[in-house]
């Protein structure tokens, strides 16, 4: 891996778990001497990261990480509620013993990561973990790899509202109640509880009422 990639991947990671939180300037004079790198490369590097939605590049202001963008994860949500529905019918007729085997050991260790002192970012790659097992599993692995590629304003979005352990003991009972539906074939079940598991919190007050300074205006 080069240095600009390694870079790349550290930006991004402190940008995804909020360790740079929305706004914040990233001056290229710290990060030359954070990183030892000279200016040319590293404005490589944030021009990538502004091709990807991960900072702002103002002309006055400089490098901002970006602030979450509701209408991004809205369209995220969407097309993450049509496909999983659709996933999830046809895991109902085809899922095998193994792979429910998979999906309940990854439920199991979200329970148990509820208690934990880092909870949300367990819980929150836990979380990742079924869903990209539920595509796997249906042999659509591509598109859940494809949605990742524009993830920066959901992933975010998904982490705040995981502050929250009310919220993880929510999402841990519709993981359970998914699994539940499709070993039994209930997939009339299905559609209502994908649409309140992907889509309740779009309109919730709690990201306004609590993280208003992180979401884009």
């Amino acid at each position: 891996m080069s240095i600009k990639e390694q870079i790349m991947k550290t930006l991004k990671h402190e940008i995804l778990t909020l360790t740079l939180k929305p706004g914040t300037i990233l001056s290229e004079t710290v990060l030359s001497e954070r990183f030892q790198i000279s200016r040319t490369p590293l404005r490589d590097v944030l021009k990538q990261l502004s091709l990807e939605s991960y900072i702002d590049i103002y002309p006055k202001k400089g490098n901002l990480v970006s602030f979450i963008d509701l209408e991004s994860v809205e369209q995220i949500i969407y097309l993450r509620s049509v496909l999983e529905k659709e996933i999830m019918k046809y895991l109902s007729a085809h899922l095998v013993l193994k792979g429910v085997h998979e999906l309940k050991e990854i439920l199991d260790r979200q329970k148990a990561a509820i208690h934990e002192v880092d909870a949300t970012e367990q819980f929150l790659n836990l979380d990742d973990a079924f869903h990209a097992a539920l595509f796997r599993l249906a042999g659509r692995e591509f598109l859940w790899n494809l949605i990742q590629q524009s993830n920066v304003h959901y992933v975010r979005y998904r982490r705040l509202h995981m502050l929250r352990q009310e919220k993880l003991e929510e999402i841990l009972t519709e993981h359970q109640r998914i699994l539940e539906y499709m070993t039994r074939q209930e997939t009339d079940k299905l559609d209502a509880l994908i649409h309140h598991h992907l889509r309740e919190d779009i309109n919730s007050l709690y990201l306004q009422e609590n993280f208003s300074d992180y979401i884009k205006v």
